[in-house]
């Protein structure tokens, strides 16, 4: 009884302590401008290493790069950061990419994600949906660097592809199953 109520507190606390890390307060929020830099960067990063990025890419009609997500948690998790997504180069929206978990883990990690959209249909959803909760409609393969290596465009049969890729820190595992991505405003 004494350990259920410890354990319920100390969830609590990080739920609070998460709340905080999960999403930037106005005055730390990144511009438009910082998003786009910073998701060009990843993105180039991400092609120069992965040759299957750059195969992605010159086939997809949208690319929407979460430069830099946090994940932390102490058996209540989060993660959560902002991305913007391409067209043809050209930063045209912005994204925020948000979830909680529970559960057994601890620790903090940050780490990027970029998700290729294939075709316009699936970019249409993205667009008119009141956010994306990853796992159902469209279809999302993830790749890992093992899948990654034995890709080429004759395998492109998917709505989206996602790329997890600049992990730091130290917590197990990425996931993006349950996640939801929402349109965000950010100041220019």
């Amino acid at each position: 009884m004494i350990t259920d109520r410890r354990n319920l507190m100390l969830g609590m606390v990080s739920l609070a302590a998460l709340g905080t890390l999960a999403r930037p307060t106005p005055a730390q929020a990144a511009s438009r401008t910082q998003l786009a830099q910073s998701g060009a960067l990843s993105l180039r990063t991400l092609e120069s290493e992965q040759t299957s990025a750059s195969i992605l890419a010159s086939k997809a009609v949208g690319i929407l790069v979460f430069p830099n997500i946090v994940k932390a948690g102490f058996v209540i998790g989060a993660q959560s950061g902002d991305g913007v997504l391409f067209r043809d180069k050209v930063p045209t929206s912005y994204f925020n990419l948000s979830s909680a978990s529970f559960g057994l883990e601890a620790g903090v990690q940050s780490f990027a994600y970029a998700l290729f959209f294939m075709n316009h249909g699936a970019l249409h959803y993205l667009h008119q949906s009141a956010g994306w909760s990853l796992g159902g409609d469209p279809n999302i393969v993830v790749l890992d660097k093992g899948a990654a290596a034995s890709f080429d465009t004759t395998t492109l049969s998917k709505d989206v592809y996602a790329i997890p890729y600049s992990q730091q820190g130290l917590m197990a595992g990425i996931s993006l199953q349950g996640s939801k991505i929402t349109q965000i405003h950010p100041d220019a």
